[in-house]
């Protein structure tokens, strides 16, 4: 029987589920990674939360993925920031774990003409939660604050990284996160939960701000120290993109796959 790798991005289960799904799927998963002879996990956040969860740590290899999102061309969007200090930029889809709610909430404790930000994501995932979304968004205290764009291709999301000046993304669970290492590539300063894979990526106080999970308050005041102080803005911008020059680009995780791949076929000869 020829050797068999797994590719893993999330926990067994999943983490989009309900919770009979991820449960009946994580006993399926488990089951599958017995017979495997090599793990290719994304990140040492999940190959931590793997081993927690018995999974054999000797059989795991950390391959993340790469921090350039396109080789199209970048479409430029234009003035982000419509009159105000800073131009915050988040990206990811309209479901509860992204904590698009708790980002919008401390963006409206912020002064008037701090910044605006802008959505990129699918809004059609969890269409309850999208509901929610657009009625806070609606708000007074945000009317004219955020801008959702909805789904764009990679040269445009490209274009959005490199004409904003902050990255926030209030996301719980990120096994990677694959978006903070591409803003960090094109130069911005991260905001988000010290959870998750984010404090692999980006260290507090240098590239970013990391705050503790669920504290909005917290978040907001990451958010006006950057927006407002542009001096640090610019500190941490440079920080994160020189930190970023050292993250794969994707011709490099392919070559780590490959790699492993051909270590495993010799290791079954």
């Amino acid at each position: 029987m020829p050797p068999v790798v797994a590719i893993l991005h999330q926990p067994p289960g999943g983490i989009d589920h309900g919770g009979l799904r991820r449960s009946l799927q994580a006993r399926l998963d488990r089951t599958a990674y017995r017979h495997v002879s090599r793990l290719l996990v994304a990140s040492a956040d999940l190959a931590d939360t793997l081993r927690a969860g018995g999974l054999p740590g000797d059989l795991m290899r950390v391959v993340p993925p790469g921090r350039d999102p396109a080789s199209s061309a970048v479409i430029d969007p234009g003035d982000l920031r419509a009159g105000r200090r800073a131009a915050v930029l988040s990206v990811g889809n309209w479901v509860a774990r992204k904590g698009l709610l708790d980002l919008l909430e401390a963006l409206a404790s912020l002064p008037a003409d701090a910044a605006t930000l802008h959505l990129l994501g699918d809004d059609a995932v969890e269409p309850a939660y999208a509901s929610r979304v657009r009625e806070r968004m609606a708000a007074p205290d945000l009317a004219g604050r955020v801008v959702a764009h909805g789904v764009k291709t990679p040269g445009e999301v490209v274009g959005f990284y490199r004409a904003a000046d902050v990255f926030a993304l209030a996301s719980l669970r990120e096994p990677y996160g694959t978006v903070y290492g591409e803003a960090m590539t094109e130069g911005l300063p991260v905001v988000g939960w010290d959870a998750g894979n984010l404090p692999h990526l980006a260290r507090n106080g240098v590239e970013g701000l990391a705050v503790p999970p669920g504290d909005v308050p917290a978040l907001a005041e990451a958010l006006r120290s950057l927006t407002l102080d542009e001096p640090v803005r610019r500190r941490m911008a440079a920080a994160a993109k020189l930190r970023a020059s050292e993250f794969p680009t994707w011709d490099d995780t392919a070559r780590m796959v490959f790699d492993e791949l051909r270590d495993v076929v010799k290791e079954a000869q």
